[in-house]
C-alpha cells in the first residue's frame, strides 16, 4: 500500500534531530515471500529514493533485508530475529559510510508493527539511534 513517512534524522548525538516527510509503496512480491518497499523522500536537505527487500529465510530460521539508495553504491544486507508474534524484527549488519569513510560500521534497524496502519523503522549506528520513521497509511 501508499504510506506516509515522518522521518527525523539525528546527525550529531545529543543533536538537534532534523525532521523531513517522506512516501513509501510497499508490496508483497514473489508469491508473497518478499515485502519490497520503496521509499522518497529528502535526505540532508536532497531528494531522496531508497529500495529495501524484506524476507524470512526459512532455513536460517531468520529475517533478512537489503537496502540500496542513491547515495551509496553498496547494499547493506542485515539479518536478525523477530519477536515472539513478530511485531518487533531486529536485523543487524554492517555497512560503510560514503560521508565518513568508516568501514564496517555495525548497523541495526528495529521495524515495530504498532498496527495495521501504522508501524515505526529505527536505525542505529551502534547503540546510536540515527533516524526514525514513523509510517502511517495513506
Amino acid at each position: 500500500g501508499s504510506w506516509k513517512g515522518e522521518v527525523t534524522c539525528w546527525h550529531d548525538p545529543g543533536g538537534a534531530p532534523q525532521k523531513s516527510q517522506g512516501t513509501a509503496k510497499a508490496r508483497w512480491i514473489l508469491n508473497g515471500r518478499f515485502l519490497e518497499e520503496e521509499f522518497q523522500g529528502e535526505m540532508m536537505g536532497r531528494p531522496f529514493r531508497g529500495l529495501s527487500l524484506l524476507g524470512y529465510d526459512n532455513t536460517k530460521q531468520a529475517f533478512q533485508s537489503v537496502w540500496v539508495s542513491e547515495m551509496q553504491t553498496a547494499m547493506f544486507i542485515s539479518q536478525g530475529k523477530g519477536d515472539s508474534s513478530n511485531k518487533v524484527i531486529t536485523l543487524e549488519g554492517k555497512a560503510d559510510c560514503p560521508a565518513t569513510g568508516r568501514k564496517d560500521v555495525p548497523m541495526k534497524t528495529v521495524f515495530r508493527v504498532i498496527g495495521p496502519d501504522k508501524h515505526v523503522f529505527e536505525m542505529y549506528d551502534g547503540n546510536t539511534k540515527t533516524m526514525e520513521i514513523t509510517y502511517t497509511r495513506q
